[in-house]
């Protein structure tokens, strides 16, 4: 196999910190912490990305993401908010985008600003996870 670059957020000079700070604005606009990592668990789950947790986790839905559909712990605005995370991560053109229906069910629990984040935060973790993929990154550590 060949030879992959490191991580080009790191080799590429000022990429990460821009990065960083869009996570850190998506982060200040309402939408719950644990909500955002939700997310990032489970749209790592679709792109193939796995996350080992070097301790018992103190948020033990963590480990339950990938059963959120049948979870009776996670909301229904947590709910929604994996919905538009999975239809986001699965969508491969214009006509596979989320639909009416999920989006309409993730505007009952988010205004605008938070939903415009939530999709903001779902492309960034299908960024990372794709920059991490495509070049062979090791599976990550849940900090």
């Amino acid at each position: 196999m060949a030879q992959r670059m490191g991580n080009p957020s790191l080799v590429v000079p000022g990429a990460l910190q821009p990065l960083l700070d869009l996570s850190e604005v998506l982060g200040k606009v309402g939408v719950e912490q644990s909500t955002l990592d939700y997310i990032r668990l489970r749209v790592a789950g679709l792109n193939g990305r796995v996350y080992t947790f070097p301790a018992e986790p103190a948020d033990k839905r963590l480990l339950l993401v990938d059963t959120w559909r049948t979870e009776p712990s996670f909301t229904d605005a947590e709910r929604a908010a994996l919905e538009l995370a999975e239809a986001v991560t699965v969508q491969t053109d214009a006509r596979s985008a989320p639909s009416d229906e999920v989006w309409a069910n993730a505007s009952k629990h988010y205004t605008d600003v938070q939903l415009g984040a939530l999709v903001m935060h779902i492309s960034l973790v299908n960024f990372w996870n794709r920059v991490n993929v495509a070049t062979h990154q090791d599976d990550a550590v849940w900090r």
